[in-house]
């Protein structure tokens, strides 16, 4: 279950029905999406209109996966920060929590063999890809 303060924010969230199965750790692989997927309800609580999407593409012929969101976003400058336990991008009291989730999602991918990286543009939303 995802618990958020997204009460009262409508949320267009699509989730891809055609991806390959893969063979990881369901207990950290849920982890990993419950990480991935809290973080895009957070960073679009203040949207009208919240958009977050999973799905799966192929890029040079492995299977990545990504959460896509319309929320606050980042500036690349600082995408090798996302991953840093405790170091946060935007103020504590306009986005609650320890900073943790995405470095636990890199703990969890690079457990298994994988790559996880993001792209991002300041209030154009922000999408983490990984890789198992």
């Amino acid at each position: 279950t995802l618990s958020g303060d997204n009460l009262g924010v409508l949320v267009h969230a699509t989730l891809a029905h055609d991806i390959a199965e893969i063979v990881a750790d369901a207990d950290l692989m849920q982890m990993l999406m419950k990480c991935l997927l809290e973080n895009a309800f957070k960073f679009t609580a203040k949207r009208a209109k919240a958009v977050i999407e999973f799905g799966a593409m192929e890029m040079s012929g492995r299977q990545v996966f990504f959460v896509r969101d319309n929320g606050a976003g980042f500036n690349m400058s600082d995408a090798a920060k996302l991953f840093i336990p405790f170091q946060r991008l935007h103020n504590q009291p306009e986005y609650e929590g320890p900073g943790l989730g995405l470095a636990i999602a890199q703990r969890i991918v690079g457990r298994h063999k994988g790559r996880i990286w993001a792209e991002g543009e300041p209030d154009n939303g922000a999408t983490f890809y990984f890789s198992i």
